[in-house]
């Protein structure tokens, strides 16, 4: 991916100086240094970059799923998609100026926290691939980080059609990163991929049967795109699948179930935050939600020996507190002073009192399928 620099040296200032324009940004027009100060931020509900112990990774051996691995490593260098993220006569003329404001607001929000998503992955593996010697490891996430590259390149090519640009390379320089375990980004990046393959199937084919809700082009390429999601989904799979303590232990299981409900619950407390954007989509978030959720439930039975009751009575009830102690953390945030900073404490308190019910709800135990590997199907 070819990463340019902002024409507005986002590295010229600070990221506090940044992050107190996007505070502001309402009252004017948002722009590439407001977006490259939004993907800078590091909260509960923000994407992160991480880093973990690239030499334990390269121990990683194979051998136990390598008829699969082989299998889905060719699939992978077969590059399907080599030719599909880019604009062609499909890519449909946006009025961004003519854009409803609350709308404009959260899309370009949904499109730099995407990017960030997505180049948080390519950063990582780029990094795997540039110091591990495995040969199996290395040319795993070297596709990956090919695959990163183009989504993450092609969202930003959007933005610029409204005048932003995330600065990826400053990114990679000064964002902060979060240190993680193999083992925990296994599990952390295999639900990304594949609530990710959920999210994008799940809008596009609402848009195949609604095309008038469509209200911007770049929701045509989310069939292909989100099989790239799903293939990388595959890919810790069976990285997971090569120790069988990794998901067997009862120390592991406490861990997957943690991931399940901070991934869902993150999911949540984010799309409630963007009711402007899914109004236009012509879906209601709590369905969207839920039916995301239910998929990625679905497919993870191939690796998680459980699933979350995401129909257990505690479940929306607790969700929609989670929701209103973050809704109510901002409002604080905002405030500030003394009394901000009390709202923030106290709703910082609700929210962990709320993942911890969340936490509670018995989980629905699953037999894992001697076979792991699947192919999209919805």
């Amino acid at each position: 991916m070819n990463i340019q620099n902002n024409s507005h040296s986002a590295d010229a200032t600070t990221v506090e100086e940044g992050l107190a324009r996007v505070e502001a940004q309402s009252a004017r027009e948002f722009t590439s240094d407001d977006a490259t100060a939004l993907a800078m931020q590091n909260t509960l509900m923000t994407p992160r970059f991480y880093t973990t112990d690239f030499d334990e990774l390269d121990a990683l051996n194979v051998e136990p799923v390598r008829k699969d691995w082989d299998k889905l490593i060719a699939q992978m260098e077969a590059d399907p998609n080599k030719g599909h993220f880019k604009k062609n006569e499909d890519w449909d003329a946006i009025d961004w100026d003519g854009m409803e404001p609350e709308l404009k607001k959260e899309f370009i929000d949904f499109l730099v926290s995407s990017c960030t998503a997505e180049f948080s992955g390519c950063v990582l593996y780029k990094e795997m691939k540039r110091r591990g010697n495995n040969p199996d490891v290395v040319q795993l996430f070297q596709l990956m980080a090919r695959d990163e590259a183009r989504h993450a390149g092609f969202i930003n090519d959007a933005l610029r059609e409204a005048g932003i640009q995330v600065n990826l390379g400053f990114l990679t320089r000064e964002k902060k990163y979060t240190y993680f375990r193999p083992k925990f980004i296994y599990y952390a990046t295999y639900l990304s991929e594949k609530i990710g393959y959920a999210r994008y199937i799940t809008i596009y084919r609402h848009l195949e049967a609604n095309p008038e809700q469509r209200f911007h082009p770049i929701f045509k390429w989310f069939k292909e795109w989100c099989n790239d999601e799903f293939s990388h989904g595959e890919a810790f799979a069976l990285l997971m699948r090569t120790d069988e303590k990794l998901t067997t232990s009862f120390a592991n299981k406490l861990w997957i179930k943690f991931f399940l409900t901070a991934v869902f619950g993150t999911m949540w407390v984010r799309d409630h935050a963007r009711p402007a954007f899914h109004e236009a989509l012509g879906v209601d978030i709590e369905w969207y939600d839920q039916e995301v959720f239910r998929k990625t439930s679905e497919i993870s039975k191939q690796v998680f020996p459980m699933e979350l009751d995401i129909n257990h009575p505690r479940w929306k009830p607790t969700l929609r507190r989670l929701e209103k102690a973050f809704a109510d953390m901002d409002k604080a945030k905002a405030k500030g002073g003394l009394g901000g900073a009390l709202g923030k404490a106290w709703g910082a308190t609700r929210a962990g009192l709320a993942f911890a019910s969340l936490y509670t709800i018995p989980v629905i135990k699953n037999d894992v399928p001697e076979s792991v590997r699947l192919e999209p199907a919805y």
